[in-house]
């Protein structure tokens, strides 16, 4: 029997579907506030010593175990939950920059109890790793325009930060290294800066620090955008995203 559609382009099943179906909410409070978080932090420090900012060929055995845990584990695990709040674009960044920095930090780990020796000038194989990684996180500053202009802002400074590095250690040139670190302390802030707009958005539950969303009155300080229920996105009771 064809569905029927009444005056407002709803058929008559969905309609019956809405009516009949139970809801049972899942809240989960926006994940990437603690990715983000992790991923400015740990930039941040790894960055600084890359710009000169400190420290010396040492350093990274230092800042090892801070790496791996807050800018890995931390931002593995909000890209897991990014997952369950349906947001893709998450996901992806937090998921693959999370293995990375832990990954780090095992690697440092190795270089601090002598089994493995860093290499200077050319890293050609860490050179390598950052040019896929920079390849991937430009596919998903290109996708981030959909949602805020700044996550595209960190999104797209750390894409350029970790090109200049991949070409830093694939040639052995530290002024590669030293603006790709410049540029990456930019990504951190404007990291830090977006996970503390959400952050705020969640704690006051309406807009407090613009983020650049597509909707002109998502950014309007005072506003309370987020919809409770979406039905559009196929599950009533679940909003999409953060």
């Amino acid at each position: 029997m064809p569905s029927q559609t009444n005056g407002q382009g709803v058929t008559s099943e969905l309609s019956d579907w809405r009516d009949q179906t139970r809801v049972f909410l899942q809240p989960i409070a926006a994940p990437s506030i603690l990715g983000l978080f992790g991923f400015a932090a740990a930039t941040f420090m790894v960055a600084a010593h890359l710009a000169g900012w400190y420290g010396n060929s040492e350093s990274p055995t230092f800042i090892f175990p801070f790496a791996a845990t807050f800018g890995g584990l931390a931002q593995l695990l909000a890209g897991m939950w990014a997952y369950r709040a349906r947001d893709g674009l998450a996901t992806a960044m937090h998921g693959m920059w999370g293995a990375f920095w832990i990954a780090f930090g095992i690697l440092f780990l190795l270089v601090a109890t002598g089994d493995i020796t860093v290499p200077t000038g050319k890293f050609v194989e860490f050179g390598f790793w950052f040019l896929t990684l920079a390849a991937i996180t430009a596919a998903g500053a290109v996708a981030s325009v959909a949602e805020n202009l700044g996550l595209t802002a960190v999104l797209t400074t750390l894409a350029v930060g970790a090109a200049l590095l991949a070409v830093g250690y694939l040639t052995g040139v530290d002024g590669w290294l030293h603006t790709g670190g410049w540029v990456l302390i930019a990504s951190s802030i404007c990291a830090w800066y977006v996970a503390t707009a959400l952050m705020l958005q969640s704690s006051f539950g309406r807009v407090v620090l613009p983020l650049g969303k597509p909707r002109k009155d998502a950014n309007i300080p005072g506003n309370q955008v987020t919809r409770t229920i979406e039905y559009e996105y196929g599950e009533p009771g679940v909003k999409q995203g953060q």
